[in-house]
């Protein structure tokens, strides 16, 4: 909780705002290996996930407000707390109507090995739009999956828009950033992996297959699957339409690939509880 004594940070030429303002930045994120979370229900789930929280920002008029729940500033008193005006937290805030409260949380990217433990594996090849890849980082959570595969050209996972659209799921996910997508997916094969690709040129279903230690490919938007990742794959799926529509947003062809997964896994649980 604030103390009477405790300073408010009031200058935009602070150096400590001037920090923050640059983790908007995606070079300056990875300089730092820092990133920006912002609002109530992030910081309250960075908290319950014990994410590296090196700083918590909040606006000094807060807690008079009561925006800020209670239990939630008694929670966060045991960070390190820094106070700014409405108008400087205005300044740092990535949002039109800032919650008051912002928080810099260090990166896990300390272990990068792949967990083969899993079912499947999701990679991502060169997804550009931060709100299709902050939507599939949550739908990656909620399937108990605990890891994602990204190129080297897939949008920054850290970015703002991605960070609020994984509602929290970037605390649970570990991302993996792979230089070389191709060579990581060829390591992916010698662990007895098979490389799943979406293809319109197949006649297989995505409905058709058995969802059992397999790496399920999202390509880029515009442009799908790089050519040489097709050509090292194992199978190729397509989502069956009934409409004029041949293809789906990526988020959206994320969420029927991997809740058929969550169907078969279901169906043979239940089986064996039979």
């Amino acid at each position: 909780m604030k103390g009477e004594n405790m300073q408010v940070i009031s200058s935009k030429d602070n150096e400590f705002v001037k920090h923050v303002k640059k983790l908007k930045e995606k070079k300056y994120r990875e300089i730092n290996q820092e990133f920006i979370i912002e609002g109530i229900k992030l910081v309250k789930e960075a908290i319950e996930e014990k994410a590296n929280i090196k700083n918590i920002i909040i606006c000094d008029n807060c807690e008079d407000s009561g925006i800020i729940p209670k239990n939630l500033m008694y929670e966060i008193a045991k960070y390190n707390c820094i106070y700014v005006t409405e108008n400087i937290l205005k300044t740092m805030s990535d949002v039109n109507a800032p919650q008051g409260i912002l928080a810099i949380i260090s990166m896990n990217n300390k272990n990068n090995e792949i967990d083969y433990s899993q079912d499947i594996i999701v990679a991502l090849d060169d997804i550009q739009d931060p709100g299709n890849l902050g939507t599939i980082l949550r739908t990656v959570d909620s399937v108990g999956l605990n890891q994602i595969l990204v190129s080297k050209g897939t949008a920054d996972c850290y970015n703002p828009k991605v960070v609020r659209s994984t509602m929290g799921a970037i605390f649970r996910i570990k991302i993996i950033e792979c230089e070389n997508l191709e060579q990581t997916l060829k390591e992916t094969q010698k662990n007895n992996f098979k490389i799943v690709v979406s293809s319109l040129q197949t006649k297989n279903s995505l409905y058709d297959i058995n969802f059992d230690k397999k790496v399920i490919i999202i390509g880029n938007e515009a442009n799908g699957v790089e050519p040489q990742i097709q050509k090292i794959a194992d199978e190729k799926i397509k989502i069956p339409m009934l409409g004029k529509t041949e293809s789906l947003n990526a988020s959206v062809a994320t969420g029927v690939i991997l809740y058929e997964y969550v169907r078969q896994k279901t169906t043979i649980d239940d089986k064996k509880t039979v």
